[in-house]
């Protein structure tokens, strides 16, 4: 049976790809993402060519899966985004909360805030450093 943590990493490794397609086949038609970083993204297709045309602003972009908190119809996650800007490397971390319909992703609430004038600059406000909280490795 595949469960939601499987079904996020499988979205996670279609964002990496690149591939718009393989991106909406993990959401319902419906689905939307709300972050913090800009406006509402609004069904499979539109979330989709979003993350097409978010992996192609960096070089060698992969979104990793590092925890997951997951219920009968929910999950929280913490992720890092790993890449290439401007020939220097950089790591970016974010916590998301899932809703799904079936093994279908549903909305995502996205938490996370950065400076894209420099990307590995890390999250606005984010607690490194800070012992026990959920992903801690730093």
């Amino acid at each position: 049976m595949t469960t939601h943590a499987d079904q996020i990493r499988s979205y996670f490794k279609a964002c990496s790809s690149g591939s718009g397609e393989a991106v909406a086949t993990h959401f319902t038609d419906d689905a939307v993402i709300y972050d913090t970083n800009h406006s509402p993204i609004v069904s499979s297709t539109a979330i989709g060519e979003f993350w097409s045309r978010i992996h192609d602003k960096w070089v060698g972009p992969e979104w990793i899966v590092e925890q997951v908190i997951e219920t009968i119809d929910a999950a929280a996650i913490e992720w890092v985004m790993k890449g290439e800007a401007e020939g220097q490397p950089f790591k970016i971390r974010g916590s998301e909360h899932y809703e799904f319909k079936g093994h279908l992703i549903a909305e995502i609430r996205q938490y996370w805030t950065f400076d894209p004038e420099s990307p590995g600059g890390g999250l606005i406000k984010y607690p490194y450093g800070e012992p026990d909280r959920l992903g801690f490795d730093d």
